[in-house]
């Protein structure tokens, strides 16, 4: 084979290589491969972030307000130093929040029952919107109303925010937890007393907040602004007493709804505290 035959089949190998050869990645267009591996990535890692905000935790509780633990958790909490949390404004007639408490009081033992059952007593709740009546009923949940009435005297609530309001499907304001974040407790427990079987709760009605352990009442408690069907598994919740007075307040409150991003259930945007409970024996 000549030198002129060889150099021609060089170049046939030449050209059949580059047939099949992939073009090269031009610069521009190996940045923009780049940027969009780093954009997917971005992508990815803000869903791992923004998607568990967005959907609400649930301890096994129907979201009600029979749990401690909201089956959303708030949006926004109260501030430490008091005033208004992010996304709240003051409904007309209120004032602003106070700080909450540093060291919310613990006890251990559950008061005792025994002098309050069979009686009926009236609770004043002062807030920061002004007062509300319970009339309190310890002839059918004597145990609850034996632990309001040792609470309110301790000054348990002194101050404590209401700290969940649900507008949608169930229509309760959730108050009594000084923390102000629906896990705080007094330091004891007591079981379900004057539970509706149907699991209707009328509008007014006054009636303890729990997990879905059935032993877990403590010093939180909702009230319905509404007639509310509440689910009856674990023994329903307990009917201690009815909203006498200031039912007006509650329904001002929950007509502003919750903070953002669940406006049915949540910190409530026009937000309202306890600032002190006192209780006296009604007489016949």
């Amino acid at each position: 084979m000549t030198k002129e035959q060889e150099r021609a089949r060089a170049r046939r190998r030449h050209e059949e290589q580059q047939k099949t050869a992939k073009p090269p990645v031009s610069d521009s267009r190996r940045d923009k491969q780049v940027f969009g591996v780093i954009l997917a990535v971005i992508l990815i890692i803000a869903a791992v972030i923004v998607v568990p905000k967005l959907v609400g935790s649930s301890d096994g509780v129907t979201p009600a307000a029979g749990s401690t633990t909201p089956a959303s958790a708030p949006a926004s909490t109260p501030t430490s130093s008091g005033g208004l949390a992010e996304g709240q404004k003051l409904a007309a007639g209120c004032t602003a929040p106070p700080a909450l408490q540093s060291t919310p009081k613990q006890q251990k033992d559950v008061p005792p029952k025994g002098a309050v059952a069979g009686k009926t007593y009236v609770a004043t709740v002062k807030t920061t919107c002004g007062d509300l009546t319970f009339e309190l009923d310890g002839d059918k949940a004597p145990q609850t109303v034996a632990s309001f009435i040792n609470l309110a005297k301790t000054g348990y609530w002194a101050p404590s925010p209401c700290h969940r309001v649900t507008t949608e499907g169930i229509f309760v304001l959730q108050c009594g937890d000084p923390t102000g974040t629906g896990q705080g407790g007094p330091g004891y427990t007591f079981g379900i007393e004057n539970a509706p079987k149907n699991g209707k709760y009328p509008t007014g009605v006054l009636a303890m907040a729990r997990t879905s352990d059935p032993k877990s009442n403590g010093g939180q408690f909702f009230i319905t602004y509404d007639e509310t069907q509440l689910p009856t598994d674990g023994g329903g919740y307990t009917i201690f007493g009815k909203v006498t007075k200031g039912l007006d307040i509650v329904k001002k409150i929950a007509a502003n709804k919750a903070v953002a991003p669940n406006p049915t259930d949540g910190t409530p945007v026009s937000p309202i505290s306890i600032l002190s409970v006192s209780v006296t024996e009604k007489k016949a």
